[in-house]
């Protein structure tokens, strides 16, 4: 069984020069992918370096700061073309501690998504404002509400997929191309089948750089989950699936 591990990236340079060794010498049959969106700050040139020294890194250049949405689902078709196990998605920034990785891929034998959740018990966050967690909870009862979805973290990028899973999902329908591609994403799994597991884990503030989310970012996410419920009671009322 094969694993790629995604890392979509814009402006993480410093990160991904610490991230990567470590995530090769932690799964050692892994392959790393670096979706990079042209990033000023050279994370592109940093992942080439990696790339030329190891073959187990690899990295998808992208002409323009596209959103994360679709660096996501380039991911995920990139691991359905290479024929990949699995594929492991992390932030490149520290939020999200490689060790927990084994474990993610450990639950992979008893479900098709594996998510590293902030939210059931021995999970949570460090660091975060008040009105940053006020935020993650109100985006996550939204997405149980209109989505259908029972996991306690829907809003976190850290998780482990079948890949299988992902090839049988037709990802250039998808709706988001920001942050709410993480809820569209286990929406359109739960349409298909998928069993989902939730690993707790905490999440510590990055490393390096600055956040990119913003309220601007909630509230478009916000929206997409609106219409993506909206689809689902239509095609619900038909006898469809979304």
């Amino acid at each position: 069984m094969s694993t790629l591990i995604s890392l979509c990236t814009y402006n993480e340079a410093r990160n991904i020069s610490e991230l990567i060794p470590q995530l090769l010498e932690l799964i050692p049959d892994a392959t790393v992918l670096v979706i990079d969106d042209n990033s000023p700050d050279g994370t592109g040139l940093a992942a080439d370096e990696f790339a030329r020294s190891n073959s187990r890194v690899r990295v998808l250049h992208r002409p323009a700061r596209l959103g994360l949405g679709t660096a996501t689902t380039a991911a995920f078709d990139y691991a359905v073309r290479e024929g990949f196990t699995w594929l492991v998605n992390l932030d490149a920034d520290f939020s999200h501690n490689p060790k927990y990785i084994p474990q993610l891929l450990q639950a992979m034998n008893q479900c098709d998504v594996a998510i590293a959740s902030r939210y059931v018990p021995g999970g949570g966050v460090v660091g975060w404002t008040v009105r940053r967690r006020l935020m993650s909870f109100l985006i996550n009862w939204w997405t149980r509400l209109m989505l259908g979805l029972k996991n306690h973290d829907n809003s976190g990028s850290f998780r482990c997929y079948s890949v299988a899973l992902l090839a049988r999902v037709d990802w250039s329908k998808a709706q988001a191309t920001g942050y709410a591609i993480q809820e569209e994403i286990l929406f359109r799994c739960l349409v298909e089948g998928a069993r989902m597991q939730e690993i707790p884990f905490w999440f510590e503030d990055r490393r390096y750089g600055s956040t990119k989310i913003n309220l601007r970012e909630c509230l478009r996410a916000v929206w997409v989950i609106f219409r993506l419920g909206l689809l689902r009671f239509k095609k619900a009322a038909q006898g469809m699936n979304p």
